[in-house]
């Protein structure tokens, strides 16, 4: 499979590397000193592009792509509130659009997990329940997609919270902590607690390898495919 990377830092260059390891093609690598390369006949001999930048340029590069007809995988985050754009578009061209916050199969897991576990704490008004994301330095959006996902999980099977907010203290909604350390790849703990206990349920990311994995499987899956995707229809949750 011929893959086209747009960002290159240090997740484009762990996709590189799994990438590789499958057998697959880099056939062009599109960075922020080389944009145009976009449209070049390497980018074009694409069978998918996988884009993994900044929220403030990943909604142009996805228009690009779309335009020129090849799927996209997409991990950058922070740009949702244009996400109906970028829907509208996807349909309008026909094309192929896999996005998760989060491509680790065990934060999945970890997702599924979340929400049965918000089913069954909703019978019980006794505890409260908080979240806190930790992440590297160099993520400058917060709360993280993951972190996100999470609260949609937890705010649609738990009654008394209606939203989230970062640094509340509001019985109906969710509070989110985020906390900005080192080289940390990504840890996300869910809190349960009462007068009397508390419930913790934590994914902790070792490295950026689980994620370039599954940013690979769903480029994979993506062949062959039209429509909007996530790791949900992947995955079969």
């Amino acid at each position: 499979m011929n893959i086209a990377l747009i960002g290159y830092g240090k997740m484009g260059k762990t996709i590189e590397e799994i990438a590789l390891t499958r057998g697959h093609k880099i056939v062009c690598i599109v960075n922020i000193d080389n944009q145009d390369d976009i449209y070049s006949d390497e980018f074009k001999s694409a069978d998918v592009a996988i884009e993994f930048t900044m929220p403030q340029s990943a909604v142009s590069n996805y228009l690009k792509v779309l335009d020129l007809g090849i799927p996209i995988v997409s991990g950058t985050t922070g740009w949702l509130d244009k996400i109906d754009e970028v829907k509208k578009v996807v349909d309008e061209k026909n094309g192929a659009f896999f996005y998760t916050s989060n491509f680790s199969i065990g934060v999945n897991i970890f997702f599924a997990l979340n929400k049965h576990l918000a089913k069954i704490m909703n019978q019980f008004s006794q505890y409260d329940v908080s979240m806190k994301e930790i992440h590297h330095i160099h993520k400058l959006d917060h709360p993280s997609g993951t972190a996100l996902t999470l609260a949609e999980g937890i705010i649609e099977n738990i009654d008394r919270k209606t939203s989230w907010a970062e640094d509340t203290k509001d019985a109906d909604k969710l509070n989110i902590e985020h906390e900005r350390i080192g080289e940390v790849p990504g840890t996300h703990t869910v809190t349960y607690t009462s007068d009397v206990d508390c419930i913790k349920i934590e994914h902790e990311a070792f490295s950026r390898k689980g994620f370039a994995l599954g940013v690979v499987l769903a480029a994979e899956w993506m062949l062959g495919r039209k429509g909007w995707y996530s790791m949900n229809d992947m995955l079969n949750f």
